[in-house]
């Protein structure tokens, strides 16, 4: 793994050529990784895409991966994007939410590939693709109308996050590897698993589980830390089952 920090933006079923090709420039405009793109629609890099693309259209929107939320979530650290929606404090679905700012901050010395992901034009994200998240991101605005258009919010996104790709992206701190993904979907299935044997009120695991979850997401665990984590959850698996 390179030192540095990677993003990608990810957009799930989008269904407006406009917004992809304005995603594509955003990426280009703020020096970030790449796009991918979740069922999009038939020739969904084309025609009204390009058009609004502008000098994307040569690299960034013809480099357009597609793939399923579940490989995007075995191969990034996921910061699900949603509106400014009033929730309650125990909702570990879509609270504690972040700050673009805030992201900012915590990602200073990060190193790795991480995905801002956003849901469809209509109705976002729903709430069982926010639970696959590792962290969940609003971005400020109005509350009378804080909804924005899918094209504006990752460029509101990519601007805000555009610091971490300078020159010197981590003169905050040295580099911190992210863990692989992959890995960290593996301590989440073991988390679940004790949760499961340990809870003994049915309603309450997987509300537990998304939690936990929330918890070390927000952590930007180390692969060091996800394996010693595993472990001691697998110990404890085995323990409680004995």
């Amino acid at each position: 793994m390179s030192d540095q920090l990677r993003l990608w933006v990810v957009l799930i079923e989008p269904r407006t050529p406009g917004n992809i090709g304005t995603a594509a420039r955003a990426i280009k405009n703020f020096g970030l990784s790449g796009l991918v793109l979740v069922d999009p629609p038939t020739a969904a890099t084309a025609g009204e895409a390009r058009a609004f693309a502008g000098q994307a259209r040569e690299d960034v929107l013809p480099a357009a991966e597609t793939a399923s939320l579940d490989a995007v979530v075995d191969r990034f650290h996921t910061i699900g994007t949603t509106a400014t929606l009033p929730v309650r404090g125990d909702d570990h679905v879509r609270t504690p939410a972040t700050t673009p700012t805030a992201l900012c901050d915590s990602l200073a010395s990060t190193v790795g590939d991480v995905a801002v992901v956003f849901g469809r034009e209509r109705d976002g994200l729903t709430n069982a693709e926010l639970a696959l998240m590792d962290e969940v991101c609003t971005i400020p605005a109005d509350p009378t109308y804080p909804v924005l258009n899918l094209g504006q919010a990752v460029t509101v996104m990519a601007y805000a996050l555009r610091p971490l790709l300078a020159d010197a992206p981590h003169a905050r701190g040295p580099p911190t590897p992210l863990a692989d993904p992959a890995a960290t979907q593996q301590l989440y299935t073991y988390l679940q698993q004790l949760v499961e044997l340990v809870e003994p009120k049915e309603h309450k695991r997987a509300k537990t589980g998304r939690m936990l979850r929330r918890i070390f997401g927000r952590a930007h665990l180390t692969a060091g830390e996800v394996a010693t984590l595993t472990g001691v959850i697998r110990r404890s698996i085995a323990a409680v089952r004995d």
